[in-house]
């Protein structure tokens, strides 16, 4: 029988584990285990992560990446190391070049199924498709790049109208049809639009088997967030339960069993330890994101408070050794300094704790770490 103090410790090594995955480990600065070298190195560990808010997708980065900066990651994106685009669930990830095409082939032909309605609803047609997708390249071909509102600019010119969200279902449709994908950043929180096949080229070796394409996604979501179960894959990939299935089943020895229904990589098997230090991390940031179920790190009351409304939009979280303890929102920077209030969500947990964890998140952002307070003090 199992005892409260066994189960206490079986949560603490799952937390150490998913931790060290995500590159996260032991380290009030908010970045252990050593990190990753480079933003390519975090993207090729966690294979996508959810990027709808691109700021905010920077920091997922950043506080993987010890010592790296904004202009790091914006630098990675311009040279094509790392692409954003719509590969799963819906929604914009960052994800490793290599796994962009083989992942929307198995993902992109039921996003497009679910998405009928609306694109009728938008009266998005088989031809009206077309004829944004030929205007798109004609625009972009030659290794041009154009901002959101220029790309609608030329559809509407063409007499493809764009108004309402339009314009942004028909760049989601070029998208996962593997026409477009995000180019050159533009803004903070906006990148410009380009030619997925001339911005990427097809890498020599792509795999095209579904089958195949599901063993390297598991193993991949195995290594960069493990322990997982096939839910939480089915949850992470939107994938049906019988994909997850078919990806475990391929990914064979790859894989191996860390209870008894979770896995690990096969050459990351995790060591038999607790989670310690403090982490301040983003919007939407996996370690939270990334999971179907998020009961070993996070009640389901915390979690409410995480995504209030229940309206899709998550607040940045605290992590202290491994469990989500609170939220927090900067302020406007005044002076060169950017103050930082924080809500746990119970008492006990040490404000000062998180200040190095802070410092280098101002750091990231070029920023000086001004005052740290608590709601409601």
């Amino acid at each position: 029988m199992t005892t409260d103090a066994t189960s206490i410790a079986a949560g603490a090594q799952l937390r150490a584990a998913r931790l060290a995955a995500h590159g996260l480990g032991s380290g009030s600065g908010g970045v252990g285990e050593g990190g990753f070298a480079t933003p390519a190195e975090a993207v090729d560990r966690l294979v996508c992560l959810q990027a709808q808010d691109l700021a905010a997708a920077k920091w997922v980065l950043g506080a993987r990446v010890p010592g790296s900066t904004e202009a790091t990651i914006d630098a990675a994106v311009d040279e094509g190391s790392l692409l954003r685009s719509w590969p799963m669930r819906g929604t914009l990830h960052f994800v490793d070049p290599a796994m962009l095409r083989p992942i929307l082939r198995v993902t992109s032909a039921r996003l497009l199924q679910r998405s009928a309605k609306t694109m009728r609803d938008e009266g998005i047609d088989e031809a009206v498709a077309a004829a944004a997708r030929d205007v798109a390249i004609r625009e972009l071909q030659g290794g041009r790049s154009a901002s959101r509102d220029e790309l609608q600019a030329a559809w509407s010119a063409a007499g493809i109208g764009t108004e309402g969200q339009r314009g942004y279902h028909l760049i989601w449709r070029l998208a996962n049809e593997g026409v477009l994908c995000g180019g050159p950043i533009d803004t903070r929180a906006r990148q410009r639009f380009v030619l997925l096949d001339e911005w990427s080229p097809r890498r020599p070796g792509e795999p095209d088997d579904p089958d195949e394409i599901l063993a390297i996604m598991f193993a991949g979501y195995a290594r960069g967030h493990g322990p997982v179960s096939v839910r939480d894959f089915a949850w992470w990939g939107g994938l049906t339960l019988t994909q997850a299935r078919a990806g475990l089943a391929a990914a064979g020895d790859t894989v191996t069993p860390y209870d008894d229904e979770r896995y690990v990589a096969a050459d990351a098997i995790p060591a038999q330890r607790r989670a310690v230090g403090r982490h301040v991390l983003a919007p939407f940031d996996e370690y939270f994101l990334g999971y179907g179920d998020r009961t070993a790190f996070c009640s389901a009351d915390d979690a409410a408070r995480v995504v209030p409304g229940k309206n899709g939009l998550f607040l940045p979280i605290l992590v202290a050794d491994g469990e989500v303890v609170g939220t927090w929102r900067r302020s406007r920077e005044r002076r060169g300094e950017t103050g930082v209030e924080v809500r746990f969500f119970r008492p006990g947990v040490e404000l000062q704790a998180f200040r190095p964890a802070f410092e280098r998140w101002a750091e990231f952002w070029d920023t000086g770490l001004g005052e740290l307070t608590v709601a409601g003090d």
